[in-house]
């Protein structure tokens, strides 16, 4: 992973040391110097012209801008009006987990066993437990099988039973349409899954299709391999100088996957990340082939399994993940939204020993309450933002970002949010390409936000006079886009 420091926003220490030389040039009123106020009608103006734009009409907005280090309002139009944040729902999420879990948590992975070895052989069953570790690649559970083959284990009578009962069962949050299941930003969740490479997408198989020769079907490989997964390859290899038209989708309900369209010879082909249904057999099914690649043998008539580990066992493997304080990048970098879910079910079983959804979320709205933030007007029932139901107001997510910058986690949740026109990934993330002018390039932090008719941004932005504000731009029923709009109205905020 990227170590790399983001740039850091002014500090609290220096604004103060720039307004106590400011206050040496403001007239003495009545024996005493009075610091003025920051003017902010050149940013009023400009961010009205663009909400009453010919772009902007039929757009529901609700829009908010506050000094950072006051949180006097300098700017708003409906702020306490809901409106649907999509990813900025990750907002809480985030800060949340930090404050609930610690930015010091990790997510344990276990192999165990009930049995007895002797002659290399392990008499008993095998269960392998996860606690919603995102992270976990088939190169960890590699090290796991070596891990149990160094310790003398040579084959297993047993079954291989897969314990997910961290969290319950449901594996898609509400706002999850059938159209989105295969899509990697819909991925089920398991408190047991696997990512197949460290954008660490979880729950998901990168499947990528290559052209061979022409008039034959390309070659499509699964990454990594799982014997889970049906392909369906309906591809042909048609000559260079025709249209790459490869498609891939799971079949709805199954583990099916279609890949079929014209492949281009002297092309890259495609590749693609699919959602499989299932994701703790899926794991369970990588670590199967993980102990054979180990010389580990099972019993022909070993079954993968689901149920969970009893209390008589002893540890066999173990991986730990990395720390939330370094999960945060990938997270909120790339809005990745099956870490914002497992994260939702972890607060839950955290306090209330319930990796639900209902626990998790519940955890979250008595975090705002405990801050001082009033959850009333806030409807959230998911931990991502792909609910088109969520409904928060402007205000409410400044307040979110306000009471962050007092926290000892907050260096954690300031590094993770993306930097406008930063084109390395890990540091500009979802906003790479956005806010590139010398105005802005560089001097927003924020989280990014995008659904069908849905687009928000909310965070940070260095002004041209030093003023660090948060704004929180929320709109929906949008025609189109209206990240355009979005991004004007914070190069106001910049130009001032």
């Amino acid at each position: 992973m990227n170590s790399k420091k983001t740039p850091t926003r002014w500090s609290k220490w220096l604004l103060g040391a720039m307004l106590i030389m400011a206050s040496v040039t403001t007239p003495v009123i009545e024996g005493q110097a009075a610091v003025a106020q920051p003017s902010y009608k050149g940013l009023e103006t400009g961010i009205n012209q663009v909400i009453s734009s010919q772009r902007m009409r039929g757009t529901r907005s609700s829009v908010i801008v506050r000094e950072a280090d006051t949180q006097r309002i300098v700017y708003q139009y409906r702020g306490n009006q809901g409106i649907t944040p999509a990813s900025n729902v990750k907002v809480l999420t985030s800060t949340a987990a930090l404050e609930v879990l610690g930015k010091d948590y990790t997510f344990d992975t276990d192999v165990l066993t009930n049995g007895t070895v002797k002659n290399g052989i392990l008499d008993g069953h095998l269960y392998l437990r996860g606690t919603g570790d995102p992270t976990l690649l088939e190169a960890d559970l590699l090290r796991m099988a070596r891990q149990m083959r160094e310790s003398g284990i040579k084959s297993v009578t047993g079954h291989i039973v897969a314990d997910d009962t961290w969290f319950d069962t449901q594996r898609l949050s509400p706002g999850i349409h059938k159209s989105d299941e295969t899509y990697y930003y819909a991925a089920q969740v398991s408190a047991l899954t696997i990512s197949p490479n460290k954008d660490y997408d979880a729950g998901t198989t990168i499947v990528q299709a290559k052209p061979t020769r022409n008039g034959r079907a390309g070659a499509v490989t699964l990454t990594p391999h799982t014997d889970i997964v049906k392909v369906v390859n309906r591809t042909r290899t048609v000559p260079k100088n025709q249209r790459n038209t490869v498609t891939m989708k799971r079949q709805q309900g199954t583990n099916t996957i279609i890949v079929s369209g014209n492949i281009p010879l002297n092309s890259n082909g495609n590749r693609q990340w699919v959602t499989v249904s299932n994701p703790t057999a899926y794991t369970a099914d990588v670590f199967k082939r993980a102990l054979a690649k180990e010389g580990i043998k099972l019993q022909p008539t070993a079954r993968v399994t689901r149920g969970k580990t009893p209390e008589n066992t002893k540890l066999l493997a173990k991986k730990e993940s990395m720390s939330l304080y370094y999960l945060m990048m990938p997270f909120m970098k790339y809005s990745n939204n099956s870490h914002a879910e497992i994260l939702a079910k972890s607060m839950g079983r955290a306090v209330y020993n319930e990796g639900s959804w209902n626990a998790g979320l519940r955890v979250v709205r008595e975090t705002l309450e405990k801050d001082g933030i009033s959850a009333k007007g806030m409807y959230v029932e998911d931990g991502s933002g792909m609910s088109h139901k969520n409904k928060i107001p402007s205000e409410k997510i400044a307040e979110v970002l306000y009471v962050a910058q007092s926290k000892e986690w907050y260096p954690a949740f300031e590094r993770s949010l993306p930097i406008a026109g930063v084109n390395d990934r890990m540091l500009g993330g979802t906003l790479r390409n956005r806010l590139t002018s010398p105005v802005v390039r560089g001097k927003v932090q924020a989280k990014t936000g995008s659904l069908n008719g849905t687009d928000s941004l909310s965070g940070y932005v260095t002004t041209k006079s030093g003023q660090e504000l948060i704004f929180s731009i929320l709109t929906e029923n949008v025609r189109g886009t209206a990240k355009p709009d979005i991004d004007k109205m914070v190069q106001v905020m910049a130009a001032q």
